[in-house]
């Protein structure tokens, strides 16, 4: 055991920094020699297996590391934990998130010999060619159970190992999947072949750590919460007999499953493809139901204020311009608006906040306990128990950044001095959404309390590992009777159980699994190296399925609902009933982004402004607005050889493909919308298309068109023939973002190569004015775009005194940092060649 407690040394590493452990050093190994994936328990040291095999890599290698974790906070810790423990000079360790500005990450990464970094940006900066994965012979991927549909981990994988000289791949999970295919499946997105497990039975692993008291405590809903409930439910079961009548279900049951209901939706788009009035209607009445399961859920799960705080924002929807027929239906009907009532008169508190500071007081109080942390889904619920438990005990929020009505975030700088201080114990109890359920180095707590159960195995283990990493820990879930509740608790308790044996399953049987995850990986991996050729001949794009976790948080007006998969028309205490028998047929519980819930992660896009590039290889470059990165297009296009994307924020267009070829893509929903916005309608944007570029085209995407809200079609065909005729714009119709992928790509090569033109995001425009013009000036030096150019101009007050001002005067305007300033002096003031 005194070789166990000796120091590890390493080359690079500071000396006897990390404690030597042999599990970490088994898996270190075994990781550098394969793409591999680590699945270690939460708490004993995922970062640190990775930080060997990095380590290892530059030490043999050379080139550079890359590490990617999913949201800024984690970014930063793992950065300091870096700076901590390796000897290389902070400044060769590079964070990036969206609060360093583009043109600095660009430079950054030239020198950088480990960035650490969100993967929204190292997307964006890929797609953008302001960063190149050739060098990077490590790369890291925290969390890397995100690696499914199109999250960035996907793309950027497939990236790295096309573009990389000597690729090596970890990825690391305390829970990589909810079953064995997708597990399988994040190895194959992230081109793993080689699969490292190791369970809290494994001797190695036992003693550093301890057991969790996992218990529930169940509450009672009072009469007069369940009394909101029950008027809602009484609106719910009406809107149901309508889509009863309309055939797209057989049931009125308010309890129905969100399975059923997405059933619903998808026979009632088919209703609206096939130009039925009568799935137009259905699907406002469907999205009524929505909002007034959401309304039940939080009035039962939640509390009395979250529910309140919702009817708020139902309201102010209802009023505001171009609302929705359901919002001014649903807040316009006697029995919700008798629910609002009994919401706004009720002075009681739901009972979990009773259960929930009895069990503080006999943690902290009675057991002597030092700090605890509770869980909850909902920002509105996080707020009102800080305010009841601050009464009794010292208690701080910790909540995501973004900032909606009624429910301001945290910026990255107050979450890390909260958990700072919640580290040196200087408050007790942390009352937070699910940002710090993933990964974030949180201190040992003594009690977990859980204000509602999460119907998802990964994030009930993430939870849970907050305590039981010192000494012994408590988990407390509380549950309110005859609720989802119920259901979710039994269900994640069951996936939490299928989850620990498949672990156990793929440990005793890793050699078989290996052999199979390395073929299909080889296959991958090879499909990588050769994909980009191939999409070219194929004409095949990526796409990938929509998230139910996003990368961002999501509060405030956002409709959805969280809810059950239970089959047919049964009551909610039949189906916890059959989720506690584990029967097979018991559905998972799909989870969907709602108004209040915090979803694991944070959009970090980081492209705020205009977006410089750093360099562009030879090829036909596609100029990509920056707001078109939540397509798959701009993607597809940068993994294409021949191609080179290029990222701006563009006055007009979304894609410029010559100096005199812009596009405006619209989805036909979108066409049909913007027809429709009188803030800035489509003839205005196709106005100033048409003004700035000879050949400006209109892309129109998607199979219906005249199938989009209850606009006559002839309507319709006048906007298009106004475009054409009266705007000389030519109107192009894609099938899907596919097909608009392999008409760019066709336009962009036979205007550059056919045709020998350049690319101009400028254009041809015809007519400025003064100020356009001086814009236009100033905005072409350095690539800093329009935004910082009027930012110059107003402060300099000429085009004269921004060219001749000295780069110190630059660096005092907003928006201008080290590097554009020094770019612009040596482009206005380096003689020409």
């Amino acid at each position: 055991m005194a070789t166990e407690a000796a120091g590890i040394d390493r080359p690079l590493l500071v000396d006897d920094f990390l404690q030597r452990r042999r599990y970490q050093l088994q898996l270190a190994d075994a990781a550098a020699d394969k793409h591999a994936l680590v699945c270690l328990p939460t708490g004993l040291g995922k970062t640190t297996v990775s930080l060997l095999v990095t380590v290892e890599r530059l030490h043999e290698a050379g080139g550079k590391a890359l590490f990617l974790a999913p949201t800024k906070p984690l970014v930063q810790q793992h950065a300091d934990f870096y700076r901590e423990a390796l000897e290389i000079p902070d400044d060769e360790i590079v964070v990036f998130t969206g609060d360093v500005k583009p043109d600095d990450r660009a430079a950054l990464w030239d020198d950088a010999r480990i960035a650490i970094a969100t993967p929204q940006v190292v997307e964006n900066d890929l797609v953008g060619n302001r960063i190149s994965l050739r060098d990077v012979t490590h790369l890291t991927f925290d969390e890397c159970h995100r690696a499914t549909g199109d999250y960035a981990y996907v793309y950027i994988a497939e990236r790295y190992h096309a573009d990389a000289a000597d690729p090596l791949v970890t990825g690391m999970s305390a829970s990589p999947g909810g079953d064995t295919e997708e597990i399988e499946t994040v190895c194959e997105n992230l081109g793993l072949v080689n699969v490292e497990v190791m369970t809290e039975e494994d001797a190695d692993v036992d003693e550093y750590t301890h057991d969790t008291d996992v218990g529930w405590e169940q509450v009672t809903l009072p009469d007069e919460v369940l009394a909101i409930r029950d008027a809602l439910n009484e609106v719910i079961t009406d809107r149901l007999e309508k889509l009863k009548q309309l055939g797209v279900t057989n049931t009125t049951n308010p309890d129905l499953s969100q399975k059923d209901l997405n059933k619903m939706r998808g026979q009632l788009k088919q209703m609206m493809d096939n130009d039925q009035s009568e799935g137009y209607k259905g699907m406002s009445t469907h999205a009524e139901v929505m909002k007034l399961r959401r309304a039940t859920e939080l009035v039962e799960t939640q509390s009395v204020e979250s529910v309140r705080r919702y009817f708020e924002r139902q309201r102010e929807a209802a009023r505001s311009s171009g609302a929705s027929k359901a919002s001014q239906r649903m807040v316009a009907d006697p029995k919700v608006r008798e629910a609002m009532r009994k919401a706004e008169s009720f002075d009681g508190l739901h009972p979990k906040f009773s259960k929930a500071r009895i069990l503080l007081a006999e943690t902290l109080g009675i057991n002597e306990g030092e700090r605890a942390i509770l869980f909850t889904e909902s920002r509105d619920t996080a707020e009102a128990l800080v305010e009841f438990l601050s009464a009794s005990f010292d208690v701080r929020k910790f909540v995501g950044q973004g900032d909606k009505d009624g429910s301001d975030g945290m910026s990255q700088k107050q979450q890390q001095e909260t958990l700072d201080e919640f580290k040196a114990g200087e408050f007790e109890v942390l009352v937070s959404t699910s940002v710090a359920e993933e990964g974030l180095d949180v201190p040992e707590v003594d009690l977990v309390c859980f204000y509602e159960p999460v119907p998802t195995a990964i994030r009930s283990i993430q939870r849970k590992g907050r305590t039981g990493r010192q000494a012994e820990g408590k988990v407390v879930v509380l549950m309110a009777e005859d609720t989802r509740d119920e259901a979710f608790f039994w269900i994640s308790r069951r996936r939490e159980k299928k989850m620990a044996s498949q672990l156990a399953e793929l440990k005793e049987a890793t050699d078989d699994i290996e052999e199979s995850v390395g073929d299909e990986g080889q296959a991958g991996l090879d499909a990588f190296a050769g994909g980009s050729a191939s999409k070219d001949d194929s004409g095949e794009g990526s796409s990938g399925d929509d998230q139910g976790e996003t990368e961002g948080e999501v509060d405030g007006d956002d409709e959805g609902e969280i809810g059950g998969d239970d089959e047919g028309d049964a009551g909610l205490t039949d189906f916890a009933a059959e989720a506690r028998e584990g029967e097979d047929d018991v559905d998972d519980v799909e989870t969907e982004a709602d108004g209040e819930t915090e979803v694991e992660g944070e959009t970090d896009a980081g492209d705020d402004g205009v977006v410089a590039t750093a360099g562009v290889d030879e090829g036909v470059e596609v100029v990509v607005d920056q707001r078109e990165l939540d397509s798959s297009i701009a993607k597809d296009l940068s993994t294409r050889d021949g191609l080179v994307t290029r990222l701006e924020t563009l006055a007009v267009g979304d894609y410029v493909l010559s100096d005199r070829v812009a596009v405006e893509r619209k989805s036909a929903a979108d066409f049909v919308d913007s027809m429709l916005d009188s803030d800035r309608s489509m003839f205005e944007q196709v106005g100033e298309l048409s003004r700035a570029y000879a050949r400006p085209v209109m892309v129109v995407e998607g199979t219906n068109l005249y199938g989009q809200r209850d606009i006559d079609p002839n309507a319709i065909r006048g906007a298009l023939a106004s475009l054409a005729v009266d705007f000389d714009v030519s109107v192009l119709r894609t099938e899907g973002e596919e097909d608009t992928t392999e008409l760019l790509a066709t336009i962009a090569k036979r205007e550059q190569e056919t045709r020998d033109r350049e690319v101009s995001v400028h254009g041809e425009k015809t007519t400025k004015t003064r100020a356009e013009q001086q814009e236009y000036v100033v905005s072409s030096i350095a690539d800093i775009g329009p935004v910082t150019a009027r930012t110059l101009l107003e402060h300099f007050g000429t085009v004269e005194a921004v060219m001749t001002a000295p780069e110190d005067d630059l660096l005092d305007v907003d928006g201008v940092g080290p590097v554009t300033a020094e770019r612009i002096r040596e482009v206005v003031g380096t003689e020409y060649e």
